[in-house]
């Protein structure tokens, strides 16, 4: 390893312990629109490829690739070959933890991609996608009609109390339904 990436590295790593999502990923080269959270690090080596749009959360261990690392087996008299793609996220997504999203893909409006997921093509607006490689799993509208009819709110919460004991206190103890064998 030459002596820049090593500084570089260096540098990074300091950065990363002193800079929120937002800033480090901004720091990098990373279009970032308002009221993001990002707890991922994972930008890939040409992040100012990657363009973020407003109200949008990336969990941890997400990865964004913006070039085609496999060419670099591909070589004849001309060399070697690159392939370079930009990634566009839109706005009011989630992306979920240790996902994946591939160079080239744009995720339209309305938004969620499941954790784990591997994002291998462009995401219509207002889907739920999920699995490796990723599919359409649901529809934005609807989860969010369930959301705001069934599950807690800020009305329903204790905020004088412990974090733990606010979340005991409104905690759903049901389990999910086991597979079906088919």
């Amino acid at each position: 390893m030459n002596l820049h990436f090593t500084i570089k590295n260096f540098f990074n790593k300091i950065l990363r312990k002193n800079k929120s999502g937002v800033e480090y990923a901004r720091y990098l080269g990373v279009s970032v629109g308002n009221n993001c959270r990002i707890y991922t690090r994972y930008f890939g080596i040409e992040p100012w490829l990657i363009c973020i749009g407003n109200n949008v959360t990336i969990t941890s261990d997400v990865t964004i690739l913006t070039h085609d690392g496999a060419t670099w087996l591909m070589r004849d008299s001309k060399g070697r070959r690159y392939l370079y793609r930009k990634v566009e996220i839109g706005n009011n997504i989630f992306i979920g933890k240790k996902s994946i999203i591939m160079p080239g893909v744009k995720i339209n409006d309305n938004v969620i991609v499941a954790a784990g997921s591997v994002v291998t093509k462009s995401v219509p607006e207002g889907k739920i996608v999920g699995g490796n490689p990723a599919k359409i799993i649901g529809d934005y509208n609807l989860y969010k009609q369930r959301v705001l009819s069934s599950y807690v709110s800020d009305e329903d919460m204790d905020f004088s109390k412990s974090y733990k004991d606010r979340i005991l206190e409104v905690l759903d103890n049901g389990l999910k339904p086991e597979y079906d064998e088919k």
